[in-house]
């Protein structure tokens, strides 16, 4: 093989998913905040909405690790709800919005009432804009307290593209992440996908992520979006 790049196998890494990794700024300490008050809820359940790589999933990890909560899918609901509880002191039930079988929420909601299993609920929109037609279900969520992880402020932001460089162990000079940071889309989801983008490109051209590298990853990428 002539070319001089190496192949960039698709390894995972792993990021870091402790609580004190989470970097907190204005647009998400409330739902920090909401999550460490756990196990003192005013309520048995809490609704944590947000735009897709917002840091709802890391949230959810932070608040399974404390509670031993059981991670569902919201498309995973049907059935005996006694059953999918399993006997878990918590229930992390996510990605739900339009769409989700009522029927089988409204009975999840019960038989966690019935049982005392702590509900974290995420989706990208509150329960309020789910076009619930289930009159007592619509009803039941909307006594749960809503708590929202907004998209990041550029200071959070430029922490956050920091941090998954860190995750992947590359080392980016300070005017680097500048430049990436200004030219992204202000969403944890861009986030992920420049900093994927680039440590692949990174281990491909066998050098580290230079303000070039940068720049013609990120114009790839705004070609991509168009």
């Amino acid at each position: 093989m002539n070319d001089a790049r190496q192949l960039a196998l698709d390894l995972p890494h792993r990021e870091a998913l402790g609580r004190e990794d989470f970097l907190v700024s204005d647009s998400n300490s409330a739902a920090v905040a909401a999550i460490d008050a756990w196990p003192g809820w005013p309520h048995a359940g809490l609704v944590l909405v947000g735009p897709a790589g917002s840091g709802k999933s890391h949230l959810v990890e932070v608040w399974r690790h404390r509670s031993g909560a059981k991670r569902v899918s919201c498309d995973d609901i049907e059935g005996d709800p006694d059953v999918l509880i399993g006997g878990a002191p918590a229930i992390a039930l996510e990605d739900c919005g339009r769409g989700l079988d009522e029927t089988a929420m409204f009975h999840l909601l019960n038989a966690a009432e019935r049982s005392g299993t702590a509900l974290l609920i995420t989706g990208r929109l509150a329960p309020r804009l789910w076009g619930v037609a289930l009159p007592d279900l619509d009803s039941r969520l909307g006594r749960l307290p809503v708590v929202e992880v907004a998209p990041p402020d550029e200071k959070l932001l430029e922490a956050i593209v920091a941090k998954l460089f860190a995750d992947r162990q590359l080392l980016v000079d300070a005017g680097v992440l500048r430049y990436v940071v200004m030219r992204i889309e202000r969403s944890f989801a861009a986030a992920r996908e420049a900093v994927a983008r680039l440590d692949r490109a990174a281990i491909e051209a066998k050098r580290p992520v230079t303000r070039a590298l940068a720049a013609r990853i990120l114009s790839e990428m705004n070609g991509d979006a168009g």
